[in-house]
């Protein structure tokens, strides 16, 4: 699949650092899987991905605290 900002790069499977910077604090979530492009770097995650991230800060909204790492593939 050709990237869709460059539109000259390839989609490959990969995992990322996904930064959130919320009301609450800082969270990073880290080995989180994408799709990511070869020549610009350009990242793209899929819905369920992002539905997983979402229910994620969601739960970490409860904490109170300012900065989160997560491991995606434990907390998924």
């Amino acid at each position: 699949m050709n990237c869709l900002i460059c539109k000259s790069g390839t989609l490959r499977e990969a995992t990322n650092t996904y930064f959130a910077n919320l009301k609450y604090g800082y969270v990073i979530i880290e080995n989180v899987p994408c799709l990511k492009c070869d020549q610009c770097g350009e990242v793209i995650y899929s819905a369920s991905v992002m539905e997983k991230i979402d229910n994620m800060l969601e739960q970490m909204q409860k904490i109170t605290s300012r900065i989160f790492i997560v491991d995606y593939a434990n907390a998924a």
